[in-house]
């Protein structure tokens, strides 16, 4: 006889038919000789360069970013990890821009009905980034830009519309 109230485990994947949200967009898996650590992260640039996160242990990552060739294009944020034989990589598709603002490493740029605001660092300004401007708009009337430094005047960058 089944119970009359399933409870707490009726809406997991597989019981109700709805999947369960990608957390990445591409998976792959490699031999990645010579590397070193058990984790690596980095984000695959358009351009070729990989910028590998300095907390990683030291895990080069060619291998890795090479076992995702075509299953992603670039540019991508990366994480990958040692499994006893093999590597474990996987990918997130990210938004890149060149900005030439100088100061500060994290920009917010909020554009409501009536007002827009800027932090950066987390600071609020008065000062403005025209570029950052530039891409909300294109998306929508009002939104929220977060630009993050990934080297030099390269940006990750995330536009939601409000």
């Amino acid at each position: 006889m089944l119970p009359i109230d399933p409870g707490g485990h009726w809406l997991e994947a597989g019981i109700t038919g709805l999947a369960r949200q990608r957390e990445w967009d591409a998976v792959a898996t490699s031999d990645a000789p010579g590397s070193a650590g058990d984790e690596v992260e980095f984000v695959a640039l358009a351009d070729g360069r990989l910028l590998v996160n300095t907390d990683s242990g030291g895990a080069a990552p060619e291998s890795l970013a090479a076992a995702l060739e075509g299953a992603i294009d670039r540019p991508y944020r990366a994480f990958a990890v040692r499994r006893p034989e093999l590597w474990t990589v996987g990918a997130t598709a990210i938004e890149t821009a060149e900005l030439s603002f100088d100061r500060g490493d994290e920009f917010e740029l909020v554009r409501g009905l009536d007002e827009t605001s800027l932090r950066i660092d987390g600071m609020p300004t008065a000062e403005a980034v025209p570029e950052l401007e530039r891409i909300g708009e294109a998306r929508s009337a009002t939104y929220v830009v977060r630009a993050r430094r990934l080297t030099g005047a390269v940006f990750e960058i995330e536009v939601e519309p409000l």
